[in-house]
């Protein structure tokens, strides 16, 4: 399940909704759902990819990352196939009740993650044996669960009648979205080169095989800030007076991490992972606590819970 790894999901949801507290169109319900669905698509997606490495020989025992259950033995490939359908066929099933906010065309936008949650290890070309998971994070955890769920809570681009133009909210949905999707990408990034030597035994061609650990290692610091200067930019006109101070703080939080980052290969990357997820979901919490300091948001929120 990965669960280092989720805050990834949990960040993309709640990013969306600090667009919609932006605008004082926050709505419990679809960002629940949001919120379940994108946490079950990421589970889907990394037993897919255990199950499809796995059966594609790219894994092997007493690699650098995360115990994987499958190829470790503990659990059975049927038994992972079985799991990992039944959890899609769920949130299929659970992304339908989104028609009632957003209508129709939320089943092109579900049968475009769900094909994507396979399309990332499993199918003749799998996007993260190719080089393109860092594209496919930036797509499916940063741009789809920011704008979709700022869209299903304000049901329009304008925010309602708080807007000055139109698409203000698709542009600050777009921002915020980029930003979260490049944190999203630094994840990714300490994964791949943490199992450099292993994905490239086995011609696995993520992009820290093809351009090198240290290469990828600049191109973390380069996400990392930009990503934290993108979702700040965005919502900077809804932030209080001292809303920057918090990322400056996380962006200094950083700097630990990317020390360890640049120290190390192998297995100690865990810990760097770790701290890469948390510190993205950090400066989602910081955004959201900022704007609810704002009495009209805090209000909102409250109206809308009761």
């Amino acid at each position: 399940m990965r669960l280092r790894t989720l805050p990834v999901s949990v960040a993309g949801v709640l990013a969306g909704c600090a667009v919609a507290l932006s605008y004082n169109n926050f709505q419990w319900l679809p960002a629940l759902i949001c919120l379940v669905f994108a946490l079950t698509a990421q589970i889907v997606s990394n037993f897919a990819n255990e199950y499809f490495d796995y059966k594609n020989g790219i894994d092997r025992k007493g690699r650098q990352g995360f115990r994987r259950g499958v190829t470790e033995g503990d659990i059975k490939p049927g038994t992972m196939k079985k799991v990992m359908i039944a959890l899609m066929a769920a949130d299929c099933l659970l992304g339908l009740t989104l028609l009632h906010w957003g209508g129709l065309w939320i089943i092109a936008v579900g049968l475009f993650i769900a094909i994507a949650a396979f399309a990332y290890s499993a199918g003749p070309w799998p996007l993260s044996h190719h080089g393109l998971g860092d594209e496919a994070v930036l797509v499916f955890y940063g741009i789809v669960p920011v704008m979709l769920t700022a869209y299903l809570q304000c049901g329009d681009w304008t925010g309602g009648s708080m807007a000055q133009v139109l698409g203000e909210m698709w542009i600050m949905s777009l921002i915020v979205s980029l930003g979260v999707g490049l944190l999203g990408v630094n994840v990714l990034t300490v994964n791949n080169v943490r199992d450099c030597r292993d994905d490239a035994r086995v011609g696995k061609r993520t992009k820290a095989v093809i351009f090198g650990s240290k290469a990828m290692k600049v191109t973390y610091i380069i996400c990392a800030y930009l990503g934290l200067g993108l979702i700040w930019f965005g919502m900077r006109d809804a932030l209080n007076t001292w809303g920057w101070a918090g990322y400056v703080a996380i962006g200094i939080w950083m700097v630990p991490v990317i020390i360890a980052l640049f120290k190390f290969n192998d297995f100690r990357l865990n810990k760097v992972l770790r701290f890469t997820a948390f510190l993205m979901l950090a400066a989602i919490i910081w955004t959201i606590i900022d704007i609810l300091m704002n009495q009209d948001s805090l209000y909102s929120v409250l109206a809308h819970v009761s």
